[in-house]
């Protein structure tokens, strides 16, 4: 079994392919927007469990996550590749990163994602918050769950109209699904990376929005200078995707150009 992906070819074939890892209630078209600015690159854009047109694949864990991905990389003949993932995907890239046996990685790029926690009793309770999301997106209409997630904190810099559209745009999904993927990767359920992140023997390179403090600070605790992406929260690519693609147009600048 694999996941349901978009691939397109790139210019220049000697170019590691870039996989795009969207976040939770997304599906690979939110990175449209951003991939146009990439033509040089192959890319693969990818549905993970539970989403667009990998909804009917359910997992247990991350593990079976990273198999699927590694069995939907193989599936495409990529050999070469950078993982870019947001929220969720992030989370999904470093726990691919982190897991040491990864000769065509060649580079691993987060927005806006958590390498785990680090405390027992937060591990607990954000399991139980998963659970009651998940019981809640089995059991009730989504728009109104919907409307309940889009205010939770991390979101605070959202607008009353682009909290709707985001509303509208993921009601489109199924909620069982979404709740089966929530609880089998729950932020709970997470390997705590930090120690392994930083010892990735690949360049990592952490984005988040300008008005994102959650991540920021999540980013500070990693050690890391996060990349700030201008006029943008949590979701920067979607917010600000002409920022977004020059940030990370830099970061990816082909081998032996210089810096800008």
């Amino acid at each position: 079994m694999t996941l349901h992906a978009v691939y397109r070819e790139g210019r220049d074939a000697t170019l590691p392919c870039l996989v795009w890892l969207h976040g939770f209630l997304g599906c690979q078209r939110e990175w449209e927007a951003v991939s146009e600015n990439f033509i040089d690159w192959p890319q693969l854009r990818i549905d993970l469990p539970g989403h667009g047109k990998s909804a009917d694949i359910t997992v247990n864990d991350f593990h079976q996550v990273d198999q699927l991905l590694r069995k939907t990389l193989l599936s495409y003949n990529i050999l070469k590749y950078w993982l870019i993932g947001y929220s969720l995907g992030g989370r999904v890239a470093m726990v691919h990163a982190c897991q040491g046996d990864n000769p065509g990685l060649c580079g691993l790029v987060v927005e806006g994602g958590h390498p785990g926690l680090e405390d027992e009793n937060a591990r607990q309770e954000r399991q139980t918050n998963d659970h009651l999301w998940g019981q809640r997106l089995c059991n009730e209409p989504l728009k109104e769950v919907l409307n309940d997630w889009y205010q939770q904190a991390v979101f605070q810099s959202l607008n009353d109209p682009q909290r709707a559209a985001l509303v509208m745009l993921r009601s489109q999904n199924n909620g069982a699904s979404l709740a089966a993927m929530l609880e089998a990767t729950s932020l709970g359920k997470q390997p705590d990376l930090r120690a392994a992140l930083k010892q990735l023997p690949q360049p990592f390179y952490y984005l988040c929005g300008e008005r994102d403090e959650k991540f920021r600070a999540v980013a500070n605790s990693l050690g890391l200078a996060p990349h700030l992406i201008t006029a943008a929260g949590h979701n920067a690519h979607r917010e600000n995707p002409a920022a977004f693609s020059a940030c990370l147009l830099n970061l990816l600048r082909k081998p032996g150009e210089e810096t800008p």
